[in-house]
């Protein structure tokens, strides 16, 4: 058994970069992740977003660096995405991209007027964090913090 780099290890979940940063996206299997991945990719191809691309779909790897949080497609998934009921789709997608915002699917529920934005360390990064509870639909609180943070006009 060999050592391994735990930096190095991947993580269920999916990404989508948005502009100049990545959205990560975790949630338990069934939660949607793929579905707004899906959804972010076409609001950009309808022009709603300034771009969007798949960094990786089902497992990624996350990796520290210089104070930001970067975010690869595992390499045997890179550029696949699996839509429910289609299949596994080839699609365009980024081999790395640094994470902006993390937003977790079928999470408990967020108080409903947060008195701070809310935020999660993950690698020792400190990210924004949206936490979306079971059932609830996901893009547009994405598309609500975008906006917020002065991602999408």
């Amino acid at each position: 058994m060999t050592d391994r780099d735990p930096s190095r290890a991947t993580i269920h979940a999916g990404a989508v970069l948005i502009g100049a940063k990545a959205a990560l996206v975790r949630g338990p299997s069934g939660s949607g992740k793929s579905r707004l991945i899906w959804t972010v990719l076409q609001a950009a191809a309808a022009g709603a977003l300034p771009f969007a691309r798949l960094v990786g779909d089902d497992r990624v790897l996350l990796e520290p660096r210089y104070g930001r949080l970067l975010v690869r497609p595992a390499p045997a998934l890179a550029g696949l995405l699996e839509l429910r009921g289609l299949g596994i789709r080839r699609l365009p997608h980024e081999p790395v991209a640094a994470v902006g915002v993390v937003l977790t699917l079928g999470a408990g529920a967020a108080p409903r007027l947060p008195d701070h934005p809310a935020t999660v360390r993950l690698d020792g990064v400190e990210l924004p964090h949206l936490a979306c509870p079971p059932g609830a639909a996901a893009f547009p609180l994405l598309w609500g913090w975008l906006r917020t943070a002065g991602t999408v006009d």
